[in-house]
């Protein structure tokens, strides 16, 4: 296959940040893959799998090995009364696909429309929002191995699903490749459990209720999430300068009983009252608005460091204005410090650093 060498990463990201590729290797079938791994090994070359770069920042130097750009598409739906399994190659565009099954008369992912980046990093990260996460739809990933060149199929079991995390992201980090995912869904009524969602239906006068299951009901649903993504600058487009971003920077974190009592005993000490701070209780403990804890911490929307600032909708995404990775990792680097310096948590980034 082609191996291509000095390659610009930047146009590859949705940050557009980042040095060249010393080598990048377009990958469009399992063979691909194998053939450029296989390349990378015999030279002794490290490498880095990309998909749609929405969830990737580049250090300024670029990446000294090989970039393998996985693309592997097709399509498939086989149907089971009302229900269906849904298989798709990971390099296929993660809200085509929701498109495409909400236009087959499908539900089960609607909530995640709008959402940058492929298939394939979905189970990595167990893409979710708005109430939803393909951890609830995925039955089965495939993937190889990248030690062996071997093909692996796992169960949704398996693949260890937690909160944005799974084992491709913890314990089996860059062990394997995803190639295919396989999602069940159904003709049915979606239902809808964030509040600022059931706002946005209610403001554009939708009684799901009233809606037909499956088509009717799940498009209104995605027009209603691609509208919320769209006012906070969270649907990529070009003439949007906030959407130079890689999405929610920080992950929401999720705080034990005493770190909870902490946090507030410390927002009292501002004048704050308990109740001020977005709190969500789940099986892991309490989940605490990450957005929040930014702002509260002093961090406006619009602030900027340089070439890097604070999305003007939307706290949490952090946004390109030039070409310095460094002002992000920065200005990152401050909020991080500050928010546990004032409240005594730890903010976790999400998007993936690859250092040269």
């Amino acid at each position: 296959m082609n191996i291509e060498q000095d390659q610009p990463l930047a146009p590859l990201t949705s940050l557009r940040l980042g040095g060249p590729a010393r080598y990048l290797a377009r990958c469009t079938s399992n063979g691909d893959l194998r053939e450029a791994l296989a390349w990378a090994a015999e030279r002794g070359v490290s490498v880095h799998v990309l998909g749609g770069g929405s969830n990737t920042l580049f250090d300024d130097a670029g990446f000294d090995g090989l970039v393998l750009h996985v693309g592997l598409q097709g399509v498939d739906i086989l149907r089971a009364d009302e229900a269906a399994l849904v298989t798709a190659g990971a390099g296929e565009d993660w809200d085509g696909l929701v498109a495409h099954c909400v236009a087959d008369d499908l539900s089960g992912i609607e909530c995640l429309s709008g959402i940058p980046g492929l298939v394939g990093a979905t189970p990595i990260q167990n893409v979710g929002a708005y109430g939803q996460q393909v951890a609830d739809s995925i039955v089965e990933v495939r993937a190889l191995e990248r030690s062996t060149l071997e093909e692996v199929t796992f169960s949704n079991v398996d693949c260890d699903f937690a909160y944005r995390t799974s084992r491709f992201k913890g314990a089996d980090r860059d062990r394997y490749i995803i190639t295919r995912v396989t999602y069940r869904l159904s003709r049915s009524r979606p239902e809808i459990r964030y509040p600022e969602l059931t706002r946005r239906l209610q403001a554009d006068g939708v009684d799901l209720q009233a809606l037909a299951p499956g088509r009717v009901a799940s498009g209104a649903v995605r027009d209603a999430v691609i509208a919320v993504r769209r006012s906070k600058s969270m649907v990529l487009d070009e003439g949007d300068a906030n959407t130079r971003s890689a999405g929610s920077f920080f992950l929401n974190p999720t705080l034990s009983e005493v770190q909870l009592e902490s946090l507030q005993e410390r927002w009292a000490d501002q004048g704050g009252e308990a109740t001020d701070i977005p709190t969500f209780a789940n099986v892991q403990g309490y989940k605490v608005a990450a957005a929040w804890l930014v702002e509260r911490s002093g961090f406006a929307r619009g602030t900027r460091r340089g070439s890097a600032g604070i999305s003007q909708n939307h706290a949490l995404a952090l946004v390109n204005h030039g070409d310095s990775a460094a002002d992000l990792l920065g200005l990152a680097a401050e909020i991080v410090t500050t928010v546990e310096t004032t409240f005594g948590v730890i903010l976790e980034r999400e998007p993936v650093y690859v250092a040269r």
